[in-house]
């Protein structure tokens, strides 16, 4: 078994602490992924994950036995960083046959691993290249091939994709989560900070802020069930529209959310109304940005295509009361 047990961890760097009190559970199998604003401590958890950070307290298990005092490479653990990290004098095959090189394993073994790992991958046309003849794609499949040779019980990914360019990046979400799926023993942590791999990818999401696990939740348990405000804004993209003072009088709340998705246009009569600012038509659907006099313009988000206008009033209320209500501390209320 691969499962990763956090208890009551910290870590400090002097008198700052970075991560304060983390809990989770996660099972072999499963796909977990960190998010949350820069600084939060997503990175430095994964890297106290790896033992490239020593804790300061508390206790992490992998497999059921604790390694805080193990050092990286008797954890069984791969990690994928976001540089490849490929040595460029080294062919395919060596990079990914480096490890098990470095552990003198039988040259035939090492051949039948690394053969494996790179049918997984579509990596056997290029196992003579070197990385500077590869595309940044297949770089990154070379790295995560470099990992899975290894056999390891826990992956470990920081931020992979962000390098790539956006179908490159779909089609490697793909191959990662039909990854995972094929290495249904093996747990993966994947820090992120793009909302649309986190929710597409992930089995469960760890919202972090400030080094505090903020929710733990499948991506439409976070999407639709926020603990918090801060959780209610991070998640979505676009993110949620909020309305507060006057226009959150109506729900007795001390903010209102929507989602942009959610508002929809009357009309006449709506619970709220403003000017449109700007729209943005982007085929199958659109969005419309409405000045209601906050700091940020109400999204609207409809199907097909947006005809209003600049400067055009516009009434509009939440689809089927799909809205959330805070309190004052940012809790969640009761419809």
């Amino acid at each position: 078994m691969a499962d990763v047990k956090i208890s009551n961890l910290y870590k400090r760097y002097g008198a700052v602490e970075v991560l304060k009190n983390i809990n989770l559970d996660i099972k072999s199998g499963e796909f977990v992924a960190f998010v949350g604003p820069s600084g939060c401590g997503k990175s430095t958890l994964l890297r106290c994950i790896s033992g490239l950070e020593q804790i300061s307290d508390g206790t992490l298990e992998i497999g059921g036995r604790v390694v805080n005092d193990i050092g990286p490479s008797q954890r069984g653990i791969a990690m994928v960083f976001q540089s490849y990290a490929l040595y460029p004098h080294k062919t395919v095959y060596d990079n990914m046959a480096y490890s098990l090189q470095l552990q003198k394993l039988p040259k035939d073994q090492i051949e039948r691993m690394v053969m494996a790992a790179a049918e997984k991958l579509q990596l056997v046309p290029y196992l003579k290249r070197l990385p500077k003849a590869l595309s940044g794609g297949q770089r990154q499949r070379v790295a995560i091939g470099r990992a899975i040779v290894r056999n390891p019980k826990v992956f470990l990914f920081d931020e992979p994709l962000s390098n790539l360019d956006a179908s490159l990046r779909v089609q490697m979400r793909i191959e990662i989560a039909q990854l995972n799926k094929n290495l249904s023993d093996t747990a993966m942590i994947y820090v992120t900070h793009d909302q649309v791999e986190a929710m597409t990818m992930a089995d469960k999401i760890v919202v972090l802020r400030d080094g505090v696990v903020q929710q733990v939740g499948s991506p439409l348990e976070l999407y639709e069930n926020p603990q918090n405000l801060f959780v209610a804004k991070f998640i979505g993209s676009p993110e949620m529209n909020f309305m507060t003072g006057e226009d959150a009088k109506a729900y007795k709340a001390e903010t209102v959310g929507v989602r942009p998705e959610h508002l929809t246009v009357e009309q006449s009569g709506g619970v709220w109304s403003g000017t449109v600012m700007h729209s943005e038509n982007l085929g199958s659907d659109s969005y419309i940005y409405i000045d209601m006099g906050g700091v940020k313009p109400v999204i609207i988000r409809q199907e097909g295509k947006s005809d209003y206008r600049s400067g055009q009033r516009l009434s509009f209320s939440p689809k089927d009361d799909r809205y959330h209500r805070f309190d004052a501390g940012g809790r969640p209320m009761a419809q």
